[in-house]
């Protein structure tokens, strides 16, 4: 169904935070191998870092799903009490929360504000959100559990909260589990990737807009998860942290589920909802993914061995049965079994393939070497082309690479004298493998630096175009990789013609239908002595920007 699973532990931290009770970011591909795992210290952050995830997908035409674990919905009949009679109701507290709720780029948020104003205008008091710091004060929203669900027509928790027993409710805004901080702040992220234009008209969000059902029509599909679902399958040694350990075993659970074909069970949610039931989820209160039937404990979900994330992991241990420690907000809800029932788990296949890492590589490059002709490259140019069809899983896109005369030693030579790398996206910093670099080189990308707005409208172009003028003091020297936007490329021409300080190198891999094969012919007729690496053509991208400046930190390893 899918080619890439993504899963988002979230956070309403309100300032920056890594670590333990932080957002991280784990993204593997239909095989369970890990593309990314990221633990960004913003919401601000992590959604560029999502939203360059799925630019980088759509462009190589990839379906992706992404699992958020907090509430996407509240308890039937809110959107009716905040007097919002327009819209799926679904839609309209979202538009709300996202129009009201102001969250700044250093985390700081005013979300115990939006609650209490939610409250005034749902019963005016102090129901139904509750929970807020000592210093915060308004009469409308309490520090203590109201208990006035029986009293004032909100249900405690959602349909779905109570067939998963010990679910914390929407409402709780602080202390232990407040998973309510975690949907107020995650809700408009959501809201405003989906909404990006660039695929809005191919995502959907389950099961709001596909229903109980298998979203066969969208590319990318946005839904709520809940790690803890399957706590007693979480790998310890994906961690430390507990949040770490879980993105990452339950993105290859998905990915699992898919191969063996129980995926399309879990969309579907409980098949014996009533009519009424289905309507109220479809419409208000959401769905958790994976979650087939109330409160029951179910046989473990298959979880697929882990390959060494490259330069970022350590060798797997399997450990599936180790008990982790709870963690705050939503996973502080107990589990209540998995999603997999016996009619699932008697399906489940297994399969013979490799898996030790060191040996899938060498694999892989044996059969890049058997395919691809690599005589008919330079000598010292065949490790960056065997990288490059590693990294695209296509050794046909090696007849379209081109080179200056001297590239490949000029890029080598910038790293080794600790020059810095400048990139146009998020996507390719993060697939450089840090510690392999051989002078701690400085990875730099200015595309979400606060001037680059203004900057881009002052410009009419695009922000990519516009944060490549911030470059100017790095230029000299440097290694410059473009994986994504024809813009910053012809941008960054541009600037060289008018007299800019040259760069070592510039790797042109742009990807898209408009501009990126024009972008890379303006690159290699450019002249005047500049280095570049570049595949001609549409194809290119973020992953495989990354994987030439590996090849060049790596040397003739390979």
């Amino acid at each position: 169904m899918f080619d890439s699973f993504v899963i988002v532990d979230w956070s309403a931290a309100s300032q920056p935070k890594t670590g333990r009770d932080s957002i991280w970011i784990c993204a593997v591909d239909r095989d369970g191998v890990e593309r990314l795992v990221e633990n960004p210290q913003t919401r601000h952050s992590a959604k560029n870092l999502l939203r360059e995830l799925l630019s980088d997908a759509t462009a190589r035409g990839e379906r992706v799903l992404l699992g958020f674990d907090f509430p996407f919905g509240y308890p039937a009949g809110f959107a009716q009490r905040l007097g919002l009679n327009h819209a799926p109701p679904w839609r309209a507290v979202w538009d709300e929360i996202a129009e009201r709720l102001k969250d700044a780029e250093n985390n700081s948020n005013d979300r115990f504000t939006v609650a209490a104003e939610f409250n005034r205008r749902v019963s005016n008091r102090a129901f139904p959100f509750w929970g807020c710091p000592v210093r915060f004060t308004d009469d409308f929203l309490g520090p203590k559990h109201h208990n006035g669900h029986a009293a004032d027509g909100l249900a405690e928790k959602r349909l779905i909260d109570r067939w998963m027993v010990g679910a914390q409710p929407c409402w709780k805004l602080a202390y232990t589990g407040s998973v309510g901080s975690q949907s107020l702040t995650g809700i408009p992220v959501v809201r405003a990737l989906r909404d990006d234009p660039r695929w809005a008209q191919r995502a959907r969000i389950w099961p709001f807009e596909t229903g109980l059902a298998v979203p066969d029509a969208a590319q990318i599909v946005f839904a709520e998860v809940w790690p803890s679902w399957w706590r007693r399958d979480i790998r310890g040694d994906y961690g430390p942290p507990n949040d770490k350990a879980q993105v990452r075993t339950v993105a290859r659970i998905f990915a699992s589920a898919d191969g063996t074909g129980a995926l399309p069970m879990w969309f579907v949610g409980d098949p014996d909802l009533t009519a009424e039931q289905r309507r109220v989820v479809e419409t208000e209160e959401a769905w958790t993914l994976g979650v087939t039937r109330a409160r029951q404990r179910a046989a473990p979900a298959p979880t697929p061995t882990l390959p060494r994330l490259r330069g970022r992991g350590a060798p797997c241990v399997n450990r599936a049965d180790e008990t982790l420690p709870r963690k705050r907000g939503r996973e502080d809800r107990r589990a209540s079994g998995g999603p997999v029932g016996a009619e699932i788990a008697s399906r489940v296949r297994k399969y013979t393939y490799l898996r030790d890492p060191e040996a899938i590589y060498r694999a892989s490059f044996a059969a890049i070497r058997a395919e691809a002709d690599l005589p008919r490259f330079p000598a010292v140019q065949r490790s960056l082309a065997l990288r490059l069809a590693h990294a695209a899983g296509d050794v046909a896109i090696l007849d379209d690479l081109v080179s200056s005369r001297g590239a490949v030693q000029a890029g080598r030579r910038a790293l080794a004298a600790g020059m810095p790398i400048l990139v146009d996206a998020e996507m390719v910093a993060a697939g450089i493998i840090r510690d392999r670099l051989p002078a701690q080189n400085r990875i730099i990308c200015t595309l979400h630096e606060a001037e680059v707005a203004k900057l881009a409208a002052a410009q009419r172009t695009t922000r990519s175009a516009a944060a490549v003028e911030l470059w100017r003091p790095h230029l000299q020297g440097a290694v410059v990789a473009i994986g994504n936007a024809p813009t910053a490329l012809f941008r960054l021409l541009e600037l060289l013609a008018e007299g800019a300080d040259r760069p070592a190198l510039v790797l042109g891999f742009p990807v898209g239908f408009v501009g990126a094969a024009e972008a890379k012919e303006a690159l290699t007729g450019f002249g005047g002595g500049l280095g570049y690496v570049a595949l001609r053509g549409r194809r290119g991208g973020s992953a495989l920007a990354a994987a030439a400046v590996n090849a060049l930190a790596a040397g003739t390893r390979a």
